[in-house]
């Protein structure tokens, strides 16, 4: 009597340890939790300004997401050359305001607002790195596809 009682609680136990280890594995194959830098998390701070007073121009960039792409995805500053930079945002930015303007065609909340890029200005290698990788972060994000190919 005795043994059968210990083998009642050995068998009661044992199904208890599977009844953990399977709810164990279903915990954690459920959703991802909202960790830090996840997507839900990253619109904090994501607000990229660049001015120059003296040539009376200013990019602001708001795009949740960004700030964590220019950081972790994006190719370090110094990659590009600033010729090479300007090549791709004259062209990307005729494009993308050529979007702006055709709502039917485009999603218009991704383009908003025309940008007003002077191909004949310096703007600078900051301004040109920013630019560019906001149109990469475009292509990546959102899935959008430019005639001149963004790479990561």
């Amino acid at each position: 009597m005795f043994y059968l009682i210990q083998e009642l609680k050995r068998t009661k136990m044992k199904n208890l340890m599977y009844i953990f280890f399977l709810g164990l594995f279903i915990y954690s194959c459920g959703p991802a939790r909202n960790f830090k830098g996840s997507k839900d998390s990253r619109t904090e701070n994501d607000t990229v300004r660049i001015a120059n007073d003296s040539l009376q121009y200013e990019i602001i960039i708001i795009e949740p997401g960004f700030n964590l792409f220019i950081n972790s995805l994006a190719k370090p500053r110094s990659y590009y050359s600033q010729s090479y930079l300007e090549t791709k945002n004259k062209i990307l930015v005729q494009e993308y305001n050529s979007r702006v303007r055709n709502p039917l065609n485009y999603n218009p909340n991704l383009y908003i607002q025309e940008i007003d890029y002077d191909p004949f200005v310096n703007y600078g290698y900051e301004v040109n790195y920013m630019l560019y990788n906001y149109f990469v972060y475009l292509s990546h994000e959102y899935n959008q596809r430019f005639s001149v190919p963004t790479r990561l």
